[in-house]
């Protein structure tokens, strides 16, 4: 199966949680390949959403460029940054956000969960699609012999919930698991551990077993809610 977990957790936290995983970062601070799936990579070529013959070099750019704040507007100046530094903006700077442009050249503003579906998704999507075959056929590859824990700085998986931003690590998994479904089915757990956990220590065993299903199942539910309602 595949988890999202913090970055911010320690190695040593994860590996109890995960004896058996293959642990990737897929941040901007990542290394290669998977770097490639932050949405902070400059691919380049990447369509701004709703504005026809305009481009960006990152999702992530494509994101803050299109913010509007009550002292700043747009700023497609964050389509051309290729270094990753320098994309991000704030109310701290420009006062309390308004909205999303619906395109450089449009008069409408999305609200912030109406901008997550109409602008971050179908962008960072594309990028799945168009940028990062081969990174994701490496995850695949991984996920169909170990479980897979992917980290990122955000672990929301729930697109609707805007307390908080969405991981783009989770939307690889929901895109794996669309794409590939038999691995959401698969549970590298060992059953020899498991049983010497139960042995050694009656009640560690199944409170590790019944953390183990409460994860997969909880994961599963949200997979299964069809939140990211993208052609892939």
């Amino acid at each position: 199966m595949i988890y999202i977990e913090n970055k911010k957790k320690s190695q040593k936290t994860l590996a109890k949680l995960y004896p058996n995983a293959e642990v990737i970062d897929v941040t901007s601070k990542g290394q290669e390949p998977f770097i490639r799936l932050s949405p902070f990579y400059p691919h380049g070529n990447i369509p701004v959403p709703f504005s026809e013959n305009t481009h960006a070099y990152s999702v992530e750019g494509i994101w803050q460029g299109l913010k509007v704040f009550e002292m700043e507007d747009i700023d497609i100046s964050k389509f051309e940054i290729k270094n990753m530094k320098g994309i991000k903006r704030t109310s701290r700077r420009f006062g309390k956000p308004i909205g999303h442009r619906k395109g450089v050249r449009g008069t409408e503003h999305l609200d912030y969960l109406t901008a997550r579906k109409q602008i971050y998704l179908p962008s960072y999507a594309w990028v799945l699609q168009n940028k990062t075959q081969n990174e994701i056929d490496l995850l695949v590859s991984i996920a169909e012999k170990k479980d897979l824990v992917l980290l990122d700085y955000e672990t929301n998986e729930d697109i609707e919930n805007i307390r908080k931003p969405i991981s783009h690590a989770a939307l690889v998994k929901k895109y794996i698991y669309k794409k590939y479904p038999i691995i959401s089915q698969k549970d590298f757990s060992e059953p020899e551990q498991t049983i010497k956990l139960i042995l050694t220590n009656p009640r560690k065993g199944k409170d590790e077993s019944s953390k183990r299903r409460s994860r997969a199942k909880k994961n599963k539910k949200k997979d299964d809610a069809g939140q990211l309602n993208l052609t892939m």
